[in-house]
């Protein structure tokens, strides 16, 4: 964990408090960054539940649907404890007093917000009143204009709580330009577990299904399919790349779901590559593509701290990415990942090139990728959260 601005002065110590009972609240039914980083906390939590200063974590769910899901099964699988709230609509203020019941009845002594509507719930509901609030903002994607409008709830909603985690120094600063108190604000990154290798027969069904075979390269991209993942300029970067290629035996793989799919689509007929270019979907589990890809790259035009570049450096694959961001915190060009500049398709494009055609570059970047998730495991991740739960506990201010 870094603090964003300021350090607790020396002779200031974490509470002496022993258990702590933590609720986290998330939203949605697919495991998206946050959540999979809250998941993350709570395996730990359920982990170290007999020990010195255990956490008892729960989640509450806001959720639309009444059916099981991707994230409620992870959950549960987990062993984590679970309260779904079912909600009629995006914002639904009704929700607030069944949430303030779940708060009350877990007797939680921190709360946990991962989420703009999150944010806003408990401090317009004041759900707060008998617990200290943690707030993670995870950053902020504006896919229409009312998205962007409910992400200004942020500047009211983050000034009552008692500590701000942010995943990058550029968010650090943005929330503090927005008038929220610079000392409440830490800089934590995500987490990342080893690799778990997928077997032979998954892989070779993948590549069955995709119609690739053991000779031909892959190149990886995951994430959402929004503008500001950059994803036009990596099809557009591919396109020049196979240009370059004697015998162009390599194929495109994009992993995500989103707004942007019928723009790329159109723009893989247009530059005709729709036959070596595969939209594949969202994917609950990513590791067999891991395992086929020769490359990854990221050509986001902001990010934070993403979890998929943690995840393809533990999978040891040579990282391509934007200088955007958190990444540069994350990792140094040239030596864990090659970073260029955003929306800079012929840099996208030389950079692919050069991974291709430089096996000792490749194994390089991806040995030193993997040393690099070795600093952000799921174990300093808990012990970091469970800080800043003692510190906010404690009513320290830096």
């Amino acid at each position: 964990m870094n603090r964003a601005l300021h350090s607790l002065p020396p002779n200031q110590t974490a509470s002496p408090r022993t258990n702590i009972r933590a609720v986290a609240i998330l939203q949605g039914n697919s495991i998206t960054g946050a959540a999979k980083a809250v998941l993350e906390f709570g395996v730990e939590a359920v982990a170290n539940r007999v020990g010195p200063s255990n956490i008892e974590f729960s989640i509450v769910l806001l959720n639309r649907s009444r059916e099981e899901n991707a994230l409620t099964k992870a959950i549960r699988r987990a062993n984590i404890g679970l309260d779904v709230l079912f909600e009629a609509r995006k914002f639904d203020w009704s929700v607030i007093p069944e949430l303030q019941a779940k708060i009350i009845s877990r007797r939680a002594d921190v709360i946990w917000t991962n989420s703009v509507k999150s944010h806003f719930l408990v401090r317009l509901g004041k759900v707060n009143r008998s617990a200290k609030w943690v707030a993670f903002h995870h950053g902020y994607t504006a896919p229409d204009m009312s998205v962007q409008l409910s992400n200004q709830l942020d500047r009211w909603s983050l000034r009552a709580a008692d500590r701000i985690l942010t995943v990058c120094k550029p968010f650090a600063k943005d929330l503090e330009s927005k008038g929220i108190c610079a000392s409440k604000i830490y800089v934590q990154h995500m987490p990342v577990r080893p690799f778990q290798a997928v077997d032979t027969e998954q892989v070779d069904k993948l590549r069955r299904q995709l119609g690739i075979d053991q000779r031909m390269g892959v190149v990886l991209s995951v994430g959402r399919l929004s503008g500001e993942k950059g994803h036009a300029d990596l099809v557009q970067a591919f396109h020049e790349f196979r240009k370059r290629i004697p015998k162009p035996d390599v194929r495109l793989i994009l992993v995500g779901e989103g707004p942007e799919r019928p723009r790329l689509v159109s723009l893989c007929k247009r530059l005709k590559v729709s036959d070596v270019v595969s939209l594949v979907g969202q994917q609950d589990d990513v590791r067999s593509y891991y395992s086929i890809a020769n490359l990854l790259v990221l050509p986001s035009h902001s990010e934070g701290s993403p979890n998929v570049l943690l995840e393809a450096m533990s999978a040891g694959i040579p990282v391509i990415a934007t200088r955007v961001g958190g990444i540069p915190e994350l990792v140094s060009s040239e030596t864990n990942a090659v970073l260029v500049e955003k929306r800079n398709v012929p840099a996208l494009t030389e950079a692919i090139w050069r991974v291709f055609n430089d096996e000792a570059l490749g194994r390089r970047l991806g040995c030193s990728g993997l040393e690099v998730t070795l600093r952000h495991t799921p174990e300093a991740y808990y012990r970091s959260i469970t800080t800043v739960f003692r510190e906010a506990l404690c009513g320290q201010a830096n």
